[in-house]
């Protein structure tokens, strides 16, 4: 709180004066440009990606394109040109991944640019945004409600300044703030304004590091990702003792040619490893990246994408998502026959008291014009834990007054007639604001204690038009919305009631404060109103902790703590710089319509990837397999690189990418990796015992020169019948273009048996009908067998 001397100096940037002993011009062009010469500017370098030298190392230099980049460069000095294939693929898949991040990455940075707050500084005695990068040495910066501070600094102007040091210190009470007092960058500011002036910039300043951290583009807490990570963890350590057997195997016991034997080696080895799972997730991502980014949605944080579709609860703050930021004045109604002109008066005098007003203030001032004979002397701002705003006016005749502007429920004791009536109006969906004259100081600790009512404002909100349609689909999807409001818990339930959201409505005030019994009424109620931003922040831990995945929405400096806790927090690009600065998700069009969109490219990405993960860890499964039959038969290995090449990238490589890009609307289950494994490991087993078998048939049907081809010819055959298979279960439900995915690829192999010059360029040529008749057979009893197992796993281990 400020007091006002009469013959201060006019702020020019706020219509309330400031005390001349307090008033800075703050600093001149030619400071400005001193500080900028010495490079004393905020250069923090704010990405919202990975530079492009990171994009292509973590693209380039990865485990599996290492072993894969040895054994290709083998391939090179020891067989033909078609048996290194494998790492040409590599090449083309790895430039695809990193094209799709670098596109992703400029989606990111142009978007982040866009929705980039600027602060407010004081140069030359006026006031202007700049971007944070052009924050100088000594710079004076205007701070309100929801700004972030964004550099360390000293306090130099505060009027009722209360700062939220919580995402620093973890201390959630709100700091009051006095000239001369620190302020520390990554701090907000969550009631009254003031200025402080920059005493650290750049990498100095205190959250400097941590910003520039969290604003990385980054996969980290992805149970897709973390399960990816498993999987290939287990992989890696199945591979290693394998391929040492296959090696000893090819080399010394079987005592071939040299390079021929080097060749069945690494024609084992290779398909192990499921190299393109990883690359094809990161495109995924990045794909989703960009198609919301058209939609004017920024992802802060990929996971966010994910973390969306596995959401069950999404928490909507009502401001500024279910209503719209703006609202009207409908009604006045004087109280205790007060003079109604007097009490537009003092309205209008409120209204130019604020020099940051909210959006019920902001209706005020439109409907009322201010006074020139009344001057502010004190003002208290609002603040969302107080639930109401105040000044002491010198009315011009002499006659000084002090109001209070506020909920009626909280400014009134229980039973005051005037709260029947603002009952009444709450229950039509309006907004009720009680204007009171104060009997106390405006600073004393209990002001509103003995209030006379003078006047209710009625207000009336505007409904977001798409509202109603998302919460419609969040319905049709089994998630459950909670709508949790500061506002009067009748008045919120009118609101949600017109958007067809039906519940039971609960005050916030009466909710238990033990996180058990909370949950509970949690559980049971639709609409919660009179919440507390700390209340909000226990209600997203209550949610979570019964299992909850949950997601909040909000764009109110009050809402902050909420959104930092929650499993994914969504900021409107129009909601305070606090907000957007902790929300994984930040909605640059403002419209809520654009939430649906996301939980779909979620539900893509995370589908998409499991249904393709089981493909990958089919091949992985019966390279192993048949390796460890291969040493303990002590048989030639069945192929060559340029066969697993052919079959990799006509069942997996290609489709897996069709796949993987398509729309899925199918709901986001947990445990990944038990749901990808159990379907992984007994198609896998199944094809190498398969393929295996028409080997072994094949070596008894066929002697003589070139048998080790026909064999090889055989085999093939049974374990592309059978991948196909694995493709076409995988590929349900079949559409259209599903259906003449499989069969192209089907083509595609039968092509490659039929034209003389791509049979000798990939060693492929059926000898005889018996055997390859017989490869058929075993194709289709494996195929049966899989069906079976497949819905035998499905029953009893469900997802």
């Amino acid at each position: 709180m400020t007091h006002i001397d009469a013959g201060a100096e006019l702020d020019p940037v706020h219509p309330v004066p400031l005390p001349a002993s307090r008033r800075s011009e703050g600093l001149s062009a030619a400071e400005v440009a001193e500080r900028v010469a010495r490079g004393e500017v905020n250069d923090v370098p704010v990405r919202s990606s990975r530079s492009m030298g990171e994009i292509v190392r973590a693209n380039v230099f990865t485990r599996f394109n290492a072993i894969i980049g040895v054994l290709w460069l083998v391939m090179l000095f020891v067989a033909p040109f078609q048996d290194s294939l494998f790492g040409y693929v590599i090449i083309a898949n790895t430039g695809i991944g990193i094209i799709q991040e670098w596109r992703a990455k400029k989606t990111l940075d142009s978007l982040a640019v866009i929705g980039e707050a600027k602060p407010t500084v004081r140069r030359d005695g006026v006031a202007a945004e700049v971007s944070t990068s052009e924050i100088v040495l000594g710079d004076l910066i205007e701070i309100g409600p929801g700004d972030k501070i964004v550099v360390d600094g000293t306090c130099a102007e505060a009027d009722g300044l209360e700062i939220d040091e919580s995402l620093l210190t973890g201390e959630a009470d709100p700091v009051v703030k006095h000239p001369g007092d620190q302020v520390m960058s990554g701090s907000f500011v969550v009631a009254g304004g003031g200025a402080f002036t920059a005493a650290k910039v750049g990498r100095e300043a205190y959250a400097a590091q941590l910003a520039e951290e969290a604003s990385r583009f980054t996969l980290v807490h992805s149970e897709l990702r973390t399960g990816i990570s498993t999987i290939l963890k287990y992989v890696t350590w199945m591979m290693i003792p394998t391929a040492i057997g296959l090696v000893i195997s090819q080399l010394v016991v079987k005592q071939h040619g040299l390079k021929d034997s080097i060749a069945r080696t690494v024609g084992g080895i290779v398909p192990m490893v499921p190299e393109g799972l990883v690359l094809l997730t990161s495109v995924a991502f990045a794909i989703g990246v960009i198609r919301l980014g058209r939609k004017q949605c920024l992802v802060q944080e990929l996971p966010a994408i994910e973390g969306l579709a596995r959401v069950d609860t999404v928490c909507l703050d009502k401001t500024g998502t279910l209503t719209e930021g703006g609202m009207d004045v409908t009604e006045l109604r004087p109280l205790q026959g007060t003079d109604e002109s007097y009490i537009r008066r003092v309205l209008g005098a409120l209204g130019e008291s604020d020099p940051r007003p909210n959006a019920s203030l902001q209706a005020i001032i439109a409907a009322y014009p201010d006074s020139e004979e009344w001057r502010c002397t004190e003002s208290l701002p609002f603040s969302s834990a107080r639930k109401y705003s105040g000044a002491s006016f010198s009315e011009g005749n002499g006659e000084s007054s002090t109001w209070l502007l506020g909920a009626p429920d909280v400014l009134l004791p229980a039973g005051d007639p005037a709260l029947a009536e603002t009952e009444r109006l709450n229950e039509a969906g309006l907004r009720v604001l009680l204007l009171a004259r104060a009997t106390k100081d405006l600073d004393a600790p209990e002001v509103k204690k003995g209030a006379r009512p003078t006047a209710l404002v009625v207000l009336e909100q505007r409904l977001r038009p798409d509202a109603a349609d998302t919460l419609n689909y969040f319905a049709e999807q089994e998630v459950k919305a909670k709508v949790i409001s500061g506002d009067n818990a009748v008045s919120v339930g009118a609101v949600a009631g017109k958007l067809g959201l039906t519940g039971s409505v609960v005050d916030a005030r009466h909710l238990p404060d033990e996180r058990e019994e909370m949950a509970k009424s949690l559980d049971k109620g639709t609409v919660f109103g009179r919440v507390t931003p700390r209340q909000k922040r226990d209600m997203v831990g209550a949610l979570q902790s019964r299992g909850h995945t949950v997601a909040m929405t909000g764009d109110g400096v009050n809402d902050v703590l909420a959104l930092k806790d929650a499993d994914i927090g969504v900021s409107m690009g129009s909601g305070s710089e606090a907000t957007r600065a902790v929300a994984q998700i930040v909605l640059l069009n403002n419209s809520f319509s654009t939430l649906p969109s996301v939980v779909a490219e979620g539900r893509r990405v995370i589908g998409n990837i499991t249904r393709v993960a089981t493909l990958f860890l089919v091949k992985t499964v019966y390279s192993v397999l048949l390796a460890i039959l291969v040493v303990c038969w002590q048989v030639e290995y069945p192929f060559l690189p340029r066969h697993l090449t052919l079959l990799s990238t006509l069942t997996i490589g290609v489709p897996a990418f069709f796949l993987a890009l398509t729309p899925n609307k199918e709901r986001a289950k947990p445990h990944f990796v038990r749901r990808v494994m159990r379907y992984s490991i007994p198609g896998g087993v199944i094809a190498g015992l398969a393929t295996f078998v028409t080997y072994l048939l094949a070596r008894h049907y066929y002697t003589g020169e070139g048998s080790l081809d026909a064999e090889t010819s055989a085999a093939t055959l049974t374990l592309f019948l059978i991948s196909m298979w694995v493709l076409a279960i995988i590929a349900r439900p079949y559409t259209w273009w599903r259906i003449c995915l499989v069969a192209a690829m089907g083509g595609a192999f039968l092509l490659v048996l039929m034209v003389p010059g791509l049979q000798h360029f990939f060693a492929l040529k059926l000898v005889g009908t018996t055997m390859p008749w017989i490869a058929v057979g075993v194709s289709v009893v494996a195929a049966a067998a899989l069906e079976f197992l497949w819905k035998w796993v499905a029953r009893r281990f469900p997802a």
